[in-house]
């Protein structure tokens, strides 16, 4: 029997690749065999996902201060997490941020300096950003722009939101009053007029374009892709090929809700596998408010196991990879 670990991280507990070592522990322990493929949506984790970081880099934080940030490069592949260089984490969460003046410049220097590497193509992770800037200050750092034209750059999106709609979905999260979002609002569809007559790109309009305050539309607006995330990571990792003939697939994340199947990587997963005719196990932290009810994948029942539920919270944040590790070594051992 041969199961396939493909799942995200738990975020603050466990890394994806923390996760699908724990579940190939748990199927080891059932008898089965097992191939670990950490996976993520485009946010934090996109670099793990994709063989982890072998580089980094001194550059300006989301609020002028230096930080040093991680990123890959991979023979003419780079990829980089935006929130490594402009992350609300690194503005010290939504209380510490300075919505405003928070922009994306590290970022634009992040990609600068891979291509600068040696880098022909350039996988962006958006997602967990504190910045409302629409990309203008990765623009900035990355002059001259023209170059960028021979470069395959695509921007991984964990959200389809619209580019000046980023600023009421997302702003309050990065620590913007009313006042603040409507501001940011005028500044978003400024700067898409600016695009659009600098660059021939109209943004407004563009599915995704809003992931990560913006910077997914101005990426865009001098040339690059914009795709679902969990998407490119499959296609990246050949997800399907090792899935097919698989006798099951265990995903995870910390909170599973409605968003779950919506870009993210359980939703992902789940309508892979059953396109593949492989049914789906996921192991999740949380489960808010029945979600998964009623799905199917493989022509069987979607099957979820919270671990908060199974063993309590606390055991469940402080020993996140025994927890699950020990649900599916019980999980694998009870299947027929």
């Amino acid at each position: 029997m041969r199961v396939v670990a493909a799942s995200d991280k738990f975020r603050g507990t466990a890394t994806a690749p923390e996760v699908t070592a724990a579940i190939g522990r748990g199927a080891a322990t059932a008898g089965w065999a097992c191939d670990e493929v950490p996976v993520a949506d485009g946010g934090e984790g996109t670099i793990d996902a994709l063989g982890g970081a072998n580089r980094s880099a001194t550059v300006r934080g989301p609020l002028g201060d230096p930080v040093e940030a991680p990123w890959r490069l991979d023979r003419r592949t780079a990829t980089i997490e935006m929130a490594a260089a402009s992350g609300l984490v690194l503005a010290g969460g939504a209380d510490g941020n300075d919505p405003i003046g928070a922009d994306t410049h590290g970022t634009g220097e992040l990609i600068h300096l891979a291509v600068e590497s040696g880098a022909r193509r350039v996988i962006v992770g958006l997602g967990g950003s504190a910045t409302t800037d629409g990309g203008l200050g990765a623009l900035r750092a990355m002059h001259p722009l023209p170059r960028y034209r021979a470069i395959d750059l695509r921007v991984a999106c964990d959200v389809r939101t619209r580019f000046v709609d980023a600023a009421e979905v997302f702003g309050p999260q990065k620590g913007a009053s009313a006042a603040q979002v409507r501001l940011l609002r005028n500044r978003l569809e400024r700067l898409a007029d600016v695009y659009e007559q600098d660059h021939g790109v109209d943004v407004r309009d563009l599915p995704r374009s809003g992931a990560a305050g913006g910077l997914a539309g101005g990426l865009a607006a001098i040339g690059a892709t914009l795709e679902d995330g969990f998407d490119l990571i499959a296609d990246e990792v050949e997800l399907d090929e090792t899935i097919a003939g698989a006798d099951l697939v265990v995903t995870g994340e910390g909170f599973l809700d409605d968003e779950s199947f919506d870009g993210k990587v359980v939703g992902g997963v789940v309508e892979l596998a059953d396109s593949l005719d492989v049914p789906v196990l996921a192991v999740v932290g949380q489960v808010v408010d029945g979600a998964g009810e009623g799905r199917t994948a493989g022509g069987q029942p979607f099957r979820v196991v919270s671990l908060v539920e199974r063993f309590g919270e606390r055991r469940a944040m402080q020993e996140t990879a025994e927890c699950i590790e020990q649900v599916v070594a019980e999980e694998l051992a009870s299947r027929p």
